[in-house]
């Protein structure tokens, strides 16, 4: 009985040295820009931008295939931020993100909503009225495909003094 299980654990310890020895030869060095890249997109890879996650959407940042402005619940904050690290200019197309709001007055309370956020945004329990915490919401809109009685409705987020920017000036007479 000493014998195999003496065994075994030596079998056990030259096979991992051979993968931890195996990890180090063949590993392969990963993109730094695309890992920072993921790291400043939300990372709730809701798939508004067209691609199936926050990698690969970072992925085609890097590569030139997608605008900085990619990510709706990011807002323009983000796209500035993304335009400056690849040293790229920023589309004005887009307009304000939109974030979901909840018409009280048809909220059954089924917490259907809920269930479906991914960043928790939404508030209320079976049977209450929900709420959106604003700040939260990152637009997604997987809570309005579920609701019943269709009282989320994505709408233009209202400006804060975190999100409001200046609008870009007309150039008059040149």
């Amino acid at each position: 009985m000493i014998v195999a299980m003496t065994t075994l654990t030596g079998l056990g310890l030259l096979l991992g040295l051979l993968l931890s020895l195996a990890a180090r030869v063949f590993q392969t060095p990963g993109n730094a820009l695309c890992e920072e890249i993921t790291e400043l997109l939300p990372g709730v890879n809701c798939g508004q931008c067209g691609y199936p996650g926050c990698a690969a959407a970072s992925e085609a940042l890097v590569a030139g295939g997608a605008s900085p402005a990619l990510c709706p619940p990011g807002g323009a904050v983000l796209a500035r931020t993304l335009a400056a690290r690849l040293g790229r200019t920023l589309d004005a197309a887009g307009g304000p993100p939109l974030l979901a709001e909840i018409d009280e007055s048809l909220c059954i309370g089924c917490a259907h909503c809920g269930k479906r956020c991914a960043t928790d945004a939404i508030i209320g329990a079976p049977k209450q009225i929900h709420a959106v915490f604003q700040e939260a919401c990152t637009g997604c809109g997987l809570c309005v495909e579920v609701c019943p009685t269709e009282c989320l409705q994505l709408r233009p987020q209202k400006p804060t003094f975190e999100s409001w920017c200046w609008p870009k000036p007309a150039l008059v007479g040149v």
